[in-house]
Order: C-alpha cells, then sequence, then structure tokens
C-alpha cells in the first residue's frame, strides 16, 4: 500500500536513536525519547495559490530532516509507523 500525502503534508518515517552513548552506556528502551529526526518518504503536491496554481513545496522524498517533538500526527499503515505533517511543521533539513 501507498500513501500519498495531500497539498503541503509530508510522509515522514521516523529514524531510530542510538541506544548506546558516546562512553558505551548501552541505554534503556524506557528511558529514551523518541527521535526528532526522520527521513521524508512522500510529498504532497504542494500549496494552493489563490489563483488555483500550486507551490512546489522545499523538501522533498529522501530529505532527512528536524522536526518538532509533539508534530504531525502519527500513523500506522500495514504495520509501520509514520508521521504525516505539514511542511510548517519542518524545522529544518539536515544536510
Amino acid at each position: 500500500m501507498e500513501v500519498r500525502p495531500l497539498h503541503d503534508r509530508v510522509l515522514i518515517k521516523r529514524l531510530e536513536e542510538e541506544t548506546k552513548t558516546a562512553g558505551g552506556i548501552i541505554i534503556p528502551d524506557s528511558h529514551t525519547e523518541k527521535p526528532a529526526q526522520g527521513e521524508i518518504i512522500s510529498v504532497g503536491s504542494g500549496y494552493r495559490n489563490d489563483d488555483g496554481s500550486y507551490t512546489a513545496l522545499e523538501v522533498q522524498k529522501g530529505d532527512r530532516i528536524l522536526f518538532g517533538k509533539y508534530a504531525g500526527t502519527e500513523v500506522k499503515v500495514e504495520g509501520s509507523e509514520f508521521i504525516i505533517m505539514k511542511e510548517d511543521d519542518i524545522l529544518g533539513v539536515i544536510q
């Protein structure tokens, strides 16, 4: 199944956070926070202008991004967890 976000929304797969610190200490799952980094899986068609035309989004499929802790809506599709959010909720692109 394929999910295509509408308009100015993007579909994001959350990236896994490291479970070991730089000093070698292993962090248990119960004490880790959800990472605020992800990879864009799919993008919508863009912003709709007043004249009915679309303006493309600045981000594109494959970009690694940073987003807020409580941004977007979590969805589960065929056992995989994704986040759908507006492009405005994206804080930055990791280069």
